[in-house]
């Protein structure tokens, strides 16, 4: 009996369905699999839960329920439930939650990208929801994918200084975080429970693994011949992880250490050396600072409080009891340094000479920056009673140099480097 006049168009039929994206034949790589996908989530579980902690500790650093100047994203309703009086102490607190954040937001990029690749077949099943438990794992996957993609971009961008995204990174971020997370969270608890269970049976071989393929799982029924092993694709992985954590942490350190920091964020100009010599992000001329505002014969600094207002001048400062701190710059980059040696007056000590002896309040402070966010910002009753809250005059011995605030700054225990106000002009006491 011949073939049949449809012979030749199922062939036809079949080719074009081995080319299409929803067909399980178009994906050919013999790596993915169960056990090879579950491995990346099981890290992406653990690494995305603890940068997605981190970086609300790091929005909550800022004190947003404050005061509208420190709020970059003031419609957040229910999602500043959290929301917490930011301590002092330990005085590294920031310094270590942003600095885990941002290197180890660099260094999952890798392992974030295989688990792409690792599921991509997964985007283009048909029928798109076989049931609603289905379907909700699609829309959480589209949810994930999606809401991964831009975090880790805005992210990037953003240390890197390259504003190229429309409108503030605080709001994009931070409400891309909640949409992501959320998504995460769902997608976790619809598909830990298998990956465990994958992890935990040996390997299986390909074709006991290609029955899973009809009901949506990852492993092509046709594989090309392999050129790596799954382990040695998470090898391949685990190592690019490895080299952008060594080619970013260092920017957390001082010294031999910094300079290993390629791919870190570049932190703004050159700090020179010398007693003012370390990492600066903001200069004076960025900031349209005009020397003749910063003079000694010139600036004055107007301190307002319950009984008033009093303008003093720069050696009237240095005449007043002068303290001493060791305190880190820590910013919202990543980059951080060591311990600077910061010398001025106290923040409560200025706050008495208004009128608020015992507990000072909160404060507004005002700089002379024309532009740019976090020319003014608050800081809380608690950071401004620290001992080691200063107005510092001094850094290392030296006078400020005016890229890092001269005539005077800002410095506060734990806090983000933008609440460390630099080129101050004029303190608030009060409660905000």
């Amino acid at each position: 009996m011949g073939r049949g006049p449809f012979h030749g168009a199922g062939r036809t039929y079949r080719r074009a369905m081995t080319r299409s994206p929803s067909s399980p034949g178009f994906w050919r790589s013999p790596l993915r699999g169960p056990w090879f996908t579950s491995v990346l989530g099981v890290v992406l579980l653990a690494g995305i839960t603890l940068l997605f902690v981190t970086g609300l500790l790091s929005y909550a650093a800022y004190n947003p329920d404050l005061s509208p100047v420190n709020d970059k994203t003031p419609d957040k309703g229910v999602l500043g439930f959290y929301l917490f009086a930011w301590p002092t102490d330990p005085h590294w607190l920031y310094r270590l939650d942003q600095g885990v954040h941002v290197t180890l937001g660099i260094t999952l990029i890798p392992v974030l990208l295989a688990k792409l690749w690792s599921v991509v077949p997964k985007l283009f099943a048909l029928p798109p929801a076989r049931s609603l438990a289905h379907a909700l794992e699609r829309v959480s996957l589209l949810l994930l994918v999606g809401g991964g993609l831009f975090e880790f971009v805005t992210g990037v961008l953003n240390i890197q200084l390259d504003y190229v995204f429309p409108g503030s990174f605080y709001p994009l971020h931070f409400y891309g975080a909640w949409v992501f997370f959320a998504a995460f969270a769902a997608h976790a608890v619809l598909k830990t429970p298998a990956a465990l269970r994958n992890l935990r049976r040996p390997r299986e071989e390909e074709v006991k693994e290609v029955k899973e393929v009809e009901e949506g799982d990852l492993v092509s029924p046709r594989p090309d011949p392999p050129t790596v092993s799954r382990r040695g694709a998470l090898w391949f992985t685990g190592g690019g992880s490895l080299l952008l954590l060594a080619t970013t942490a260092g920017q957390n350190f001082d010294g031999p250490l910094r300079r290993t920091a390629l791919l870190a964020p570049h932190g703004g100009a050159d700090p020179g050396s010398g007693p003012n010599g370390f990492q600066i992000n903001k200069t004076a001329a960025y900031a349209g600072i005009d020397p003749a505002e910063t003079d000694d014969d010139a600036w004055r600094l107007v301190v307002t409080g319950r009984t008033g207002t009093v303008r003093l001048s720069r050696a009237q400062l240095a005449r007043l009891p002068l303290h001493s701190a060791a305190l880190p710059i820590a910013c919202v980059e990543g980059w951080s340094t060591g311990d600077q040696w910061w010398r001025g007056v106290r923040l409560r000590d200025l706050a008495a000479l208004v009128g608020h002896d015992g507990d000072p309040p909160d404060v507004f402070v005002e700089s002379l920056q024309r532009h740019g966010a976090f020319r003014r910002a608050a800081l809380r009753a608690n950071q401004v009673a620290d001992p080691r809250s200063l107005l510092a005059l001094y850094v290392n011995g030296e006078k400020l140099s005016p890229d890092h605030g001269r005539p005077a700054r800002i410095i506060v225990p734990a806090a983000p480097g933008v609440l460390n106000t630099k080129w101050v002009a004029r303190l608030t006491f009060g409660d905000l």
